[in-house]
């Protein structure tokens, strides 16, 4: 009664909750256990989708340990510097009164967190064909959040008529963001463009990727670091195909030799200029 205040007060205790549902969380706040001398003084948030791979709440590059409380019955609130999106969040205590034992009471604090999700088999690919009229040679975003176990596929192709493409691809948990301007002899210099962000992307958790093309200025974000860099030449012109390809490549073979694997994963949320692609595939 009054909260929770587990048998034996160590270091290997924690609260877990099942939220129901993937909840988009903005704060959390807690008290020590009701009219007692039980309270958690720091802790730390980890968080999960299927309740068995867990991550841990950073801020600021590093594990966050969340200050608790002081006494039993003041709130202490906590607003979250990015929220987190989960349906399992366990509060794990690190030090607690001396005087007492473990002891909590918790809120958390958020809005259920809507989402388009797609399973890919490793087999299969999502063709869009772009609207003509839709399109702007001059600027191109894409978004979109994916989740793995495999450390190799691809998960964007976009190609032109002179072999010109733009690939987005998983190498050893790694993402390469490959443009390739075809023809060495019109420009040489810049053939091709091949920027690497991120590690270990195969460890099964959501990670968010956007691509931002604008004239020839591009920056590539995955999770939060970005690499800006200019794709001299052609690029802002590129003769590119109004067909973009999720998940793999449609024709094997198409690019030349690549002997590229197909994705096999999720993928969440995928935007193309403002357009949800996978809503678009459902409906039609």
């Amino acid at each position: 009664a009054g909260g929770w205040s587990p048998l034996v007060s160590n270091k290997y205790q924690w609260l877990q909750i099942d939220l129901g549902e993937r909840t988009e969380i903005t704060a959390v706040a807690t008290q020590g256990g009701y009219g007692s001398s039980d309270w958690v003084t720091s802790y730390l948030l980890m968080f999960s989708d299927s309740g068995r791979n867990w991550k841990q709440y950073r801020q600021e590059e590093s594990i966050w340990a969340f200050p608790g409380n002081t006494n039993a019955d003041s709130v202490v609130y906590y607003k979250l510097q990015h929220s987190i999106k989960a349906k399992f969040l366990r509060f794990v205590p690190l030090d607690w009164n001396p005087n007492g034992r473990i002891g909590m009471r918790i809120e958390v604090y958020g809005c259920t967190y809507r989402s388009e999700v797609v399973g890919f088999d490793g087999k299969s690919c999502l063709i869009y064909t772009l609207n003509k009229k839709l399109i702007n040679a001059l600027k191109d975003v894409i978004s979109l959040k994916f989740k793995t176990m495999q450390s190799d596929g691809i998960l964007l192709h976009r190609e032109g008529q002179n072999g010109d493409h733009i690939t987005l691809e998983l190498t050893k948990g790694k993402l390469s963001l490959l443009i390739n301007l075809g023809d060495t002899k019109t420009h040489p210099s810049n053939a091709q463009i091949n920027i690497t962000l991120g590690s270990l992307l195969d460890d099964q958790h959501w990670h968010s990727v956007l691509i931002e093309h604008f004239n020839n200025q591009v920056n590539f974000t995955v999770d939060k670091h970005t690499h800006h860099f200019h794709a001299k030449g052609e690029f802002s012109y590129l003769d590119l195909d109004y067909e973009l390809s999720f998940g793999g490549i449609p024709v094997p073979g198409k690019s030349g030799t690549l002997s590229h694997r197909n994705f096999h994963g999720c993928f969440e949320n995928i935007y193309y200029n403002g357009v949800n692609i996978i809503d678009l595939a459902r409906r039609h």
